[in-house]
């Protein structure tokens, strides 16, 4: 991640800070600007908002390597954080997700929303995700080319880290797609490993859904953030189970996501 501007949307709550807090967490690591920008529903409003959201900055801890600037909008969190973050050149948007429904806030199904708008990868934290240091990182991996597209960001939050890669797949039967699997898999392992970074292959097994499992192998093997592409042809994405429940995972670990319909002409 080279140029290192980061957005963090903040709502004036207590995930927004959750996801300031993240935004300088990943600060530490690399010299990078972080954005804070609330999105207004008039223009009547920038003054009052500019306030507030420079009062919440003023107070946050400073961190050496972070310069933290703040965006005042008048739009959508649905339908201009993904143009924000075109426009400004920013490489990751870091964003909280709330447990209920309000207004202008993201929870489950809105948070998704906002994700297919934009094909800027984004970091989601839930209000009681743990400010660790990334060590481990869960990558699944399925039959869809479209699910490679987050082994991109998933490396570069690895050497960011110094953390190593889990690459996670369901076992598959069928000797055809077994086969599909395993080029898949050659593909993601060789690019981890021409960029010098630790990887595992797992093909995980047992009852229940492909989410389940992968949030089952994270808690066995203590991983600290699970990356993934998010992809559908529903004409409501934001029912996406999948990538809804990893989102919103019961471990509260961060989750980065791709929308890979979005980023399809910038990964492989």
């Amino acid at each position: 991640m080279s140029h290192n501007l980061y957005l963090v949307p903040h709502d004036f709550t207590s995930v927004g800070d959750v996801a300031l807090k993240y935004a300088m967490h990943i600060g530490k690591h690399v010299k990078t600007e972080i954005q804070v920008v609330h999105i207004v529903s008039d223009k009547s409003k920038v003054a009052a908002a500019k306030q507030k959201l420079d009062d919440i900055l003023n107070n946050f801890p400073k961190e050496t390597n972070v310069e933290l600037t703040s965006l005042i909008e008048v739009g959508s969190i649905f339908e201009d954080i993904g143009k924000i973050a075109k426009r400004e050149y920013a490489q990751l948007i870091i964003m909280g997700t709330h447990g209920q429904v309000g207004m202008q806030k993201l929870f489950g199904s809105h948070a998704m929303k906002v994700i297919t708008s934009s094909n800027v990868p984004f970091l989601v934290v839930q209000e009681k995700t743990p400010l660790i240091e990334i060590k481990k990182i869960i990558v699944p991996i399925d039959l869809t080319k479209e699910s490679l597209q987050i082994t991109n960001v998933a490396g570069d939050l690895a050497m960011m880290f110094d953390a190593e890669l889990h690459i996670v797949t369901e076992k598959v039967t069928d000797p055809l797609q077994s086969k599909k699997m395993a080029t898949r898999i050659l593909l993601v392992k060789n690019q981890y490993d021409d960029r010098k970074l630790t990887s595992h292959v797992t093909h995980i097994d047992g009852s229940g859904s492909f989410q389940k499992k992968i949030i089952d192998y994270t808690k066995a093997n203590q991983g600290d953030l699970i990356a993934l592409a998010y992809h559908t042809e529903s004409l409501l994405p934001q029912f996406d189970k999948f990538a809804q429940s990893l989102m919103t995972n019961e471990l509260n670990l961060p989750c980065a996501i791709i929308n890979s319909k979005s980023a399809s002409s910038s990964y492989f």
